[in-house]
Order: structure tokens, then C-alpha cells, then sequence
């Protein structure tokens, strides 16, 4: 099971490295989370450069694909040749957006017809693609998810991996990074936020 994360020069750390680790305490054999970037190496908004583990290629062929969030995401929509290296798609992959990153899938036509979340920042530019824009954190439909707000990558992740790996699994994942005193209570909180979009499927996909 591959899941990369997209994250592009300018990006947010806390969109891709918050989905990275919680996705990653998922430890079953064949479970690989990777960063996928369009170069070697890129550096986010506050400086920190990190080495991408796959490529903008090879995520086409990821079972789900987190499309992280930065400072440049508007200059990534407007390169074609970066964007004709995203191959998703959403009736064999999970999709997940994080912030800006709704903007992505927005531009490449992979949120016709479907409302979307996104950060405060970023919501004119996907309401001018098109694109209805809820005020809440998380929203689902079929194999596509988005998210608004930093602090939100713990719903797209547990998304993830409850229809991967079952309710269970994204539980205790989240329950592995709460907050001491708190754990009931932020698996609770993000439970609540992704279970009425479970719904429809809760499985493995194959």
C-alpha cells in the first residue's frame, strides 16, 4: 500500500510532514509513505529542505495521494508541464487535499460538481475555479477528500486510513499522537469530522 504525499517547492510543513507521520503509524508489511516532489529536493515556506522519496510519476500510481499545501501552489497550477505529471485519479486512488492544495485538484478538473474545503487564504482562488467552498474543516465524496485549515491534516490522514485499513486503524493512529489527557477526546473530535463521510465505503481499495 503506497501513499505519497505531494509537496512542492514552498510547501507547508505542517501539511506534509503532520499527514506523514500519523499515516506512518499504521506499521503493516507493504505500507509505505512517501514524499513525492518535481525535484530532488525542495524547501518549504520557513526554509526546511527535505529529500523527495518519490517522484510526481510514480504518485500517479499511488493507492491514495495527499496534495500538500505552500506558498507557491498558485505558480504550481500555472506551470502545464508540472501539471501534466499529475496523473490522478480518483476511481482508483484516494484523493486528499490539504489547503491549496484543493486549488490542485481544482485545476485539474477533479472537483467538478463537488464542494471542497480549503484554507481562508486560498478560497477565492478555488471559488474562481469553480468550485463551491464549505466553511468546515473536512468534507468527502466517493474517492475524493479535502481539507481546510494546517491543523486539520490529522482528518485527511484518518480518512485515509479508515478506508484503507478500517475505523480502527485511523483510531488508533490518532490516539498515538493526541495529547496526553486529551486522547478521548481528539479521537473524538477527529472521528466526528470524518465518520459521516465513512458512510458509503469503509474498505480496501483494490
Amino acid at each position: 500500500m503506497h501513499i505519497a504525499i505531494l509537496t512542492f517547492e514552498g510547501y507547508n510543513e505542517l501539511d506534509s510532514f503532520v499527514a506523514l507521520g500519523i499515516l506512518n503509524r499504521v506499521k503493516k508489511p507493504g505500507w509505505r509513505v512517501s514524499i513525492a516532489s518535481p525535484s530532488a529536493k525542495v524547501r518549504s515556506m520557513n526554509g526546511v529542505v527535505v529529500e523527495a522519496q518519490t517522484t510526481l510519476e510514480e504518485a500517479a500510481s499511488a493507492d491514495a495521494v495527499v496534495v500538500g499545501s505552500g506558498l507557491l501552489t498558485r505558480e504550481v497550477v500555472a506551470n502545464p508541464v508540472l501539471m501534466s505529471q499529475l496523473k490522478l485519479d480518483p476511481s482508483r486512488q484516494l484523493l486528499a487535499a490539504q489547503c491549496s492544495g484543493t486549488l490542485v485538484l481544482a485545476k485539474l478538473g477533479l472537483l467538478q460538481g463537488v464542494s471542497a474545503c480549503t484554507d481562508l487564504t486560498t478560497k477565492p482562488w478555488v471559488q474562481e475555479a469553480g468550485v463551491d467552498v464549505l466553511n468546515q474543516p473536512f468534507f468527502a465524496r466517493d474517492n475524493v477528500a479535502t481539507a481546510g485549515g494546517c491543523l486539520a491534516s490529522p482528518y485527511l490522514a484518518a480518512w485515509i486510513i479508515a478506508r484503507l485499513e478500517g475505523i480502527e486503524a485511523a483510531e488508533s493512529a490518532l490516539h498515538c499522537v493526541a495529547p496526553v489527557g486529551e486522547k478521548d477526546q481528539f479521537v473524538s473530535r477527529a472521528m466526528s469530522n470524518i465518520l459521516p463521510f465513512l458512510s458509503v465505503k469503509v474498505l480496501k481499495t483494490a
